[in-house]
This record gives structure tokens, C-alpha cells and sequence, in this order.
């Protein structure tokens, strides 16, 4: 069955994805579980579903003379929200359409592992190491397009390095990973490019990213505040006479001296971070020549209700007003068919080994001890 071809009667029935386009158009590897069923089945198959399907129908038809369309993916956890993201990436690539894929944004707002001030705008906050990773997988998934597009204008990122107009985005996608203290500047100005450049009709561009609510939402970084020190200074006792404070005579005066050292942590927000504050802009369609599809996800997302999953709660009001109109598209659990597709392939290849798992009572066992759920019924599976 080729990929193009996917339509409703293909539905419940799984395709192969070849080893070598993984590794080209997912160089960052799928979800975690699903990369470790892959390499235990040593084969990636991905199961036709009707939110997939509804999702290639709509990109088949894409006007590109028109604003960029917003696609919402959502649904309870577990439903298949980013495996339908990986479907329409795949289905996009083999289109040969330019491919911008996030793949998980929460990882952008939490478990930084280096957060540096930016060299461009003292009010924001550059992710070096997170940046140049995304840039390496994002020149493995478009090298052909990169060396083709041209840059718009020239580019400076110090004092003896600069890019010229007409350079190759590669070139400045290669600025970034020579010089990591760059990378998130380069992320800026890759999007700007594509963005600016999609208009023109020489490349379609998809615009894919995993956990799209985390661009509105609440990190877990944090920075100094020393305006909390400055505003608490006490006149400390000198021996000068009258008047003065003696450190001394407080009741805590470790405490109060300690204090005064301390370069007090506050937390960091969405908009302060250069990478969120370049992708917020490739949310809005303002701009031709592709499509916008992108997931909500609850698990990830930091400090919301558990079990949100509706665009309204996991959005909220601004990120929802920034992304409206848009068309939403619910994951389900599992049809009859769905369901029964799946714990054939499980058969198939041997990954139910308990010796009533391919009775009639097991499969109706697990059908119920799953809920139909993808995520459970793979979770329960692992255990069988």
C-alpha cells in the first residue's frame, strides 16, 4: 500500500515506514514507546486512522494562494494525537513538501539544560543546546531545499562573522551548529526566511508541532532576580555614630547578611524564551504556501488540570484567540475495527504470549481492560 494512496477503506490497516525515511524525516526519533515497539517488531508501522485521514483529506485539497490553514489535533491521552501528526508528516514529506517539524515544544519550556541571556534582545533567554539539536534534525529532514533557498538579506553575528544576502539557508543553519551561542538566533531567522519565502510557490511548507499548547502556557526555568536584593538594603552598622543600624542588635543577623548575598530565583516565562517567541510567529497565517498542524497534549504540560484535553482548557484564552479559526480534529479511542486491526498485528508478531491472549475471552478482556485505548491497550499489551 503506498503512503499517497491512504483512503477510508484503507482504514485499520497498517503501513510500513522503510528504516532509511525514518531516519531522514524522523531524525529525532518517534515517541518513546512506539520507537521501542519498532525496534522490538524491527519494523515502524502506523496504523490508518479516521483523524488521519481527515487530516490527509484536508492537506490534499490545500489552497496555497490562501492564509496557511491551522489544523487542532486533540483528544483524552493516549488516543494517538502525535502518531496522526507523524502520519501527516510522513504523508508530506513524500509530497515533497518542506518539512518543519517540533516535535515535543513542552521540552522547550522545561529541563533546559543551558539558558543563557540573549545577545540580541536583553529581555529574552537563548536555549543554545536545545536549539542547535533541532537544527541538526531539521538539516537531516530538508538538505535538498536548504542548499536551494536563498537568504533574503544579510545577517550579522559578530563583529567578523556575518552571512551575505543570497547565501544559502544551509549556510546559516551551519552558522548555528558551528557556533551553538548562535543557534537560537538562527532558529529565528530559519523561520523568518520560510516564512517570508513560502509565498513564492517554490516549496510547500508544513508547519507540525507536538504539544503546541506548552507556546502559551507556564515554564519551569528560572532566572535571577537581584531587584529583590537592591530593594532590601539595610544601612548596615559602620561604628560611624548615631543613626545607624547595627547587624548586630537584629535577631537574625546571619539571616539578614546571608540574604543580602542571595540573587533570588523567579520564574522565567513563555514570551522571555527566543525559541517560543520565533515559533508563536510561524502560529499566526499571515503568511501562503502551506498548512499549520499541530497537537494539544496534557501529558508534558506544566501546571495543568489533570485530564484536560479540549482546546479551550489546555490553550486558554490566549492561546486560543491566536490560534482561532482553526479546524479541530478529535482523536478517538478505538473503533471495533481499530481495535481488532491491532491486536492482530500483536498476534502477528508475538507480543501477546499469554496462552489465552488469542481467545475470543482474552481479546474481550483486553478490550475492556484497555477501554479501547491505544495508549493503554499498547501499555497492557507490553505485560502480556
Amino acid at each position: 500500500m503506498r503512503q499517497a494512496s491512504h483512503t477510508e477503506e484503507h482504514a485499520g490497516h497498517h503501513y510500513s515506514i522503510p528504516v532509511q525515511e525514518l531516519k531522514v524525516i524522523f531524525p529525532h526519533g518517534l515517541p518513546p514507546r512506539f520507537q521501542l515497539q519498532a525496534k522490538t517488531f524491527n519494523e515502524a508501522c502506523i496504523m490508518v486512522r479516521k483523524p488521519g485521514l481527515e487530516l490527509l483529506s484536508y492537506l490534499k485539497h490545500t489552497n496555497f494562494s490562501h492564509p496557511a490553514v491551522r489544523y487542532v489535533i486533540y483528544g483524552e491521552k493516549g488516543t494517538g494525537k502525535t502518531l496522526t501528526l507523524c502520519h501527516a508528516v510522513h504523508h508530506c514529506a513524500k509530497q515533497n513538501w518542506l518539512i518543519l517539524h517540533i516535535p515535543d515544544a513542552h521540552r522547550w519550556v522545561k529541563n533546559c539544560r543551558e539558558l543563557l541571556p540573549s545577545s540580541y534582545n536583553k529581555e529574552r533567554f537563548d536555549q543554545p543546546l536545545e536549539a542547535s539539536t533541532w537544527l541538526k534534525n531539521f538539516a537531516v529532514t530538508n538538505e535538498r531545499f536548504l542548499k536551494e533557498i536563498k537568504t533574503q538579506q544579510k545577517y550579522t553575528w559578530s563583529q567578523r562573522e556575518s552571512t551575505e544576502e543570497g547565501s544559502s539557508l544551509m549556510s546559516v543553519v551551519e552558522q548555528g551548529l558551528n557556533r551553538v551561542r548562535n543557534s537560537s538566533d538562527v532558529v529565528g531567522v530559519v523561520l523568518k526566511e520560510l516564512k517570508q519565502q513560502s509565498s513564492r510557490g517554490s516549496f510547500k511548507l508544513l508547519v507540525a508541532v507536538d504539544g503546541v499548547n506548552s507556546l502559551w502556557g507556564r515554564t519551569t526555568l528560572k532566572k535571577e532576580d537581584r531587584s529583590a536584593v537592591r530593594n532590601s538594603r539595610l544601612p548596615f552598622w559602620n561604628g560611624a555614630g548615631e543613626g545607624s543600624v547595627s547587624v548586630y542588635s537584629l535577631p537574625f543577623p546571619q539571616l539578614l547578611v546571608t540574604t543580602a548575598k542571595w540573587n533570588l530565583p523567579i520564574q522565567v516565562s513563555v514570551e522571555e524564551l527566543t525559541l517560543t517567541h520565533n515559533l508563536r510567529k510561524m502560529m499566526t497565517n499571515d503568511w501562503t504556501g502551506g498548512a499549520i498542524v499541530t497537537t494539544l497534549s496534557w501529558t508534558g504540560s506544566v501546571f495543568q488540570p489533570h485530564g484536560a484535553y479540549l482546546p479551550s482548557e489546555l490553550l486558554g484564552k490566549e492561546g486560543f484567540e491566536t490560534l482561532d479559526p482553526f479546524v479541530p480534529i478529535q482523536a478517538h479511542n478505538y473503533t471495533d475495527l481499530e481495535f481488532e486491526s491491532c491486536y492482530q498485528y500483536y498476534l502477528e508478531r508475538r507480543w501477546l504470549q499469554h496462552e489465552k491472549a488469542s481467545t475470543n475471552e482474552g481479546r474481550l478482556e483486553l478490550r475492556f481492560l484497555s477501554g479501547g485505548n491505544p495508549g493503554e491497550f499498547e501499555r497492557i499489551s507490553a505485560f502480556i
